[in-house]
């Protein structure tokens, strides 16, 4: 097991992506080198594309070919993007065995298990394949059981409905 440096962000929250680019921010202003992989999210950066002016700092890298989120396409679409999204997840493996960076996020990766896209021991296999000085960010909405005691530390973000009194 190498929990070294494994941070994931889960949650029914609005903000694990958010708190994963904070983290990269950071990271970068300490002069680190960050690799963002995001998945299900399209192929639209518009969001994103601030980051653009951060490189060679900060790269981001979506593999899907769609402009929509995984979530919006039909089977048939969904079926053609996960070849995608698997080398996604192969370059994912060969920077974390490269340590070409000092941060790696994986946005939504814990998504992909709950799409059946790809399976906990994929992920499991990702940790155990990084460098141990390197850190890793996972987020995705829900935080499998299994992975527990590959992880350092585990932020939940939750939704609150806000009401006034």
């Amino acid at each position: 097991m190498n929990s070294n440096h494994v941070m994931v962000y889960c949650g029914d929250g609005r903000g694990k992506s958010d708190a994963a680019i904070g983290r990269s921010l950071k990271y970068a202003s300490q002069g680190k080198s960050v690799i963002i992989v995001q998945f299900l999210k399209g192929r639209k950066m518009d969001d994103l594309s601030i980051l653009k002016e951060l490189e060679p700092q900060i790269r981001v890298f979506r593999f899907e070919t769609k402009e929509e989120q995984y979530a919006d396409l039909t089977r048939d679409e969904q079926e053609q993007e996960e070849s995608n999204i698997r080398n996604g997840i192969n370059y994912v493996k060969k920077v974390l065995q490269t340590g070409e960076c000092d941060l790696v996020v994986i946005d939504e990766i814990l998504g992909l298990v709950d799409n059946h896209i790809i399976e906990l021991q994929d992920i499991i296999r990702l940790i155990e394949a990084k460098d141990e000085d390197m850190e890793l960010v996972l987020t995705g909405r829900n935080m499998p059981l299994g992975l527990t005691s590959y992880v350092s530390d585990v932020c939940e973000i939750c939704a609150k409905k806000v009401t006034e009194d």
